[in-house]
């Protein structure tokens, strides 16, 4: 299979306050958007999307449908600081401090108005002990 697009879809009761969370605080643009799903892609970098769509929406198989759980998304970002700190200004809960990691990164994990955990990362070296588990081609610098 050859995918041409991936982009996580989080089913939630509230898809315009979950698509507000996203444009207001990471920066997505409605690339389509109606009462049920909010299709956001980032306006900073063009192969970033995420949906966002209403649980009990027909689309949805009767037996799963829902509100998202169990989801960590990942956002790596250039500067991580940066964004910690515009997320604590704006009041977001910190659920995990802003700290290094000896496995390879920066980050820190905030949560979105349904619960989904939000992992806001920037590689960084890893310890040598770490550093034997990456692919070589993975290796953060």
């Amino acid at each position: 299979m050859r995918a041409t697009s991936y982009y996580p879809v989080i089913m939630t009761d509230d898809v315009a306050g979950t698509a507000d969370f996203y444009r207001k605080h990471f920066r997505f643009e409605a690339a389509f958007s109606s009462d049920w799903y909010v299709h956001l892609q980032s306006s900073e970098q063009e192969n970033v999307a995420l949906a966002v769509l209403d649980g009990t929406h027909s689309t949805i198989p009767a037996e799963a449908r829902g509100k998202i759980s169990g989801l960590l998304l990942n956002f790596e970002v250039t500067d991580v600081d940066r964004v910690y700190d515009e997320l604590v200004a704006a009041g977001l809960p910190i659920l995990k401090a802003l700290c290094d990691e000896d496995f390879g990164q920066r980050h820190f994990i905030t949560t979105d108005p349904n619960g989904v955990l939000i992992d806001v990362i920037k590689p960084i070296p890893p310890t040598e002990a770490f550093a034997a588990q990456y692919a070589e081609k993975a290796l953060p610098t």
